[in-house]
């Protein structure tokens, strides 16, 4: 499992976003970004992980630790993008060809729509 409150960024303005201003996430916290192929880490005031994924949901990158600054993750043919806290991926066991799988709730913790993730391996 690699969030249970993962928020859902399916707009321009909110992908553009992302975490940027936002609270650190805690635990089961995140953010999906869709259609996405990178994010970038200018303004972020705490390193996060990313998972980069393609189309079918299968994983094509892991960025453990992104740190602020200059940093960005990005893969040609990625399709999604999962901000996680960090360390979220050093303790989930996620590798590149699992194909993660989520169901949209009606509404995330903030009243926005929200998803579930799941990882599948």
């Amino acid at each position: 499992m690699l969030g249970t409150r993962v928020g859902l960024a399916d707009r321009w303005l909110t992908r553009l976003r992302g975490l940027l201003g936002r609270p650190e996430p805690g635990a089961g916290e995140g953010l999906l970004l869709a259609p996405c192929s990178s994010v970038h880490m200018l303004g972020m005031g705490y390193p996060i992980d990313v998972v980069l994924l393609d189309a079918e949901r299968r994983v094509v990158s892991l960025h453990p630790g992104l740190r602020p600054g200059w940093h960005m993750a990005a893969k040609r043919g990625a399709h999604y993008a999962l901000e996680l806290p960090v360390g979220t991926l050093a303790g989930s066991g996620t590798l590149p060809g699992d194909r993660l799988d989520w169901q949209e709730t009606s509404a995330g913790p903030d009243g926005r729509r929200g998803s579930h993730l799941e990882a599948v391996s």
